[in-house]
Formats: C-alpha cells, structure tokens, sequence
C-alpha cells in the first residue's frame, strides 16, 4: 500500500463511527477542484507512511477506535488494497471505502467478500460533464455506470457525493445526476471549500441558498439527500 497521509482521529470521516483516516496516493483522475491535489500529483515525492506502521497503530488503539476509512486519490489502485483492507479487518475493525467509481471489478470483489462496511462514490457531474469536471475528456463513464448500479441493486451500505462547485455545476446538472442515480440510499451534496492545494485555479462554492435549492431538486429522485459542510 502507498500511504501518504494518515489522520489519527476522525468523527466525520466516516459515519457513526470513531475512526482513523489512510490517504492513499495516486489517481487516474485529475478534477481541477480536488482539495488532496499533493496525493494526485505529487505523490512520489510525498513522505510514505509503513503499512507496519498503521497496523501496530490500530493494535494499540483496539477498544477506542472502531473503523478505519480509506480515501485518497483513489484506493482502488493500489494492488494490494485487498491484503490491507483483510489486516485492517482481522484487528476487529469496520472498514469505509472511498472511491471515484471507476473501478468497479474490485469494488465489487472487495464487497462480495464481505470487506466493505461502507462505500462512499463521488459523482463528479452530470454525464454530459463528466470529462470536463474530471479534467479527463476522454474518460469512459461506462465503469461509474456499473459502479452506480452494483451500489443501487447491492447490499453494501453506500452514499454517492458530489463536491458542488460553482464553475462546474448547475442545479441542471445535480438534476441530472439525480435521475441517475434514482433511488439511491443517500446522496450528499458536499459544499466546496478551498483548500490553497488545488489541481485548478479560481475555483468558487456555490451560495447556501443554491445548494439548500440543489437538496430540493434532487430530492425528486432521492430521499434521502442531504446538504455538507454549510
């Protein structure tokens, strides 16, 4: 496993737990508004921390901590994120997941294992969008459309995302996503903040009165969806 960040204690990272955060490095994506751009594009030069390391720590924490979340870039490149994942498992902790979607083979091995406690997938836009927002016009969203619908019709617990950005995203496309993903557990519409460590530039979040307006309309096609960090 390349680890390039670890965050020792977190209470949002991932839901209804007390966990710890790995940063993965590496990313086949390169969204101009990602706020971990240092892990997408510079990641060879960035400190790495042992997987001993992590392992001996989530020893030692056993009882106080119960989940470990896995973000990145994308976890899902990493070769041997199965072996980690089965480590992390095996010292009795609960394991969330959080990936572009574009990678759905081993997202659903890794589920069909029983490895996964929670998976969280960022839609990045609309279809129409999605080469642009990713900053990969020749991107091939047929693996996040299998992603989405392995999620909709599994029974792993799951969130879709999206980090709704003002010079990307309009409440036609979160309608959009929303007639895709209908249906879905829970979407989270996530307020971006930047973070001075951008892969763009003159990057701007959208008012709280839009977004509260976004909720509204994707709550056509999904109940359950919800407004972060405003």
């Amino acid at each position: 496993m390349k680890i390039n960040g670890f965050q020792k204690l977190t209470l949002l990272d991932f839901p209804g737990h007390t966990a710890c955060t790995v940063f993965t490095g590496g990313c086949n994506l390169r969204c101009p508004f990602c706020h971990n751009a240092l892990l997408v594009t510079e990641a060879e030069e960035l400190e790495e921390y042992p997987e001993e390391e992590i392992l001996a720590f989530l020893k030692k924490r056993q009882g106080i901590l119960d989940g470990v979340a896995i973000t990145g870039g994308e976890p899902l490149l990493q070769r041997d994120i199965r072996s980690f994942i089965e480590k992390v498992r095996a010292l009795g902790y609960s394991v969330k997941l959080d990936t572009n979607g574009t990678f759905p083979k081993i997202l659903r091995e890794l589920a069909e294992a029983g490895l996964l406690d929670y998976v969280a997938v960022d839609i990045k836009n609309s279809k129409e969008k999605y080469g642009e927002t990713t900053g990969r016009p020749e991107i091939d969203l047929d693996p996040v459309s299998e992603t989405v619908e392995f999620l909709l019709h599994g029974s792993v617990p799951y969130e879709f995302r999206t980090t709704v950005v003002r010079e990307f995203h309009t409440k036609e496309d979160i309608e959009k996503i929303g007639e895709w993903i209908r249906g879905a557990d829970r979407y989270v519409l996530q307020h971006f903040e930047d973070s001075g460590n951008l892969i763009g530039k003159n990057m701007h979040p959208v008012p709280r009165e839009e977004m509260l307006e976004m909720q509204q309309i994707v709550r056509k096609y999904v109940g359950n969806a919800e407004v972060r960090g405003i």
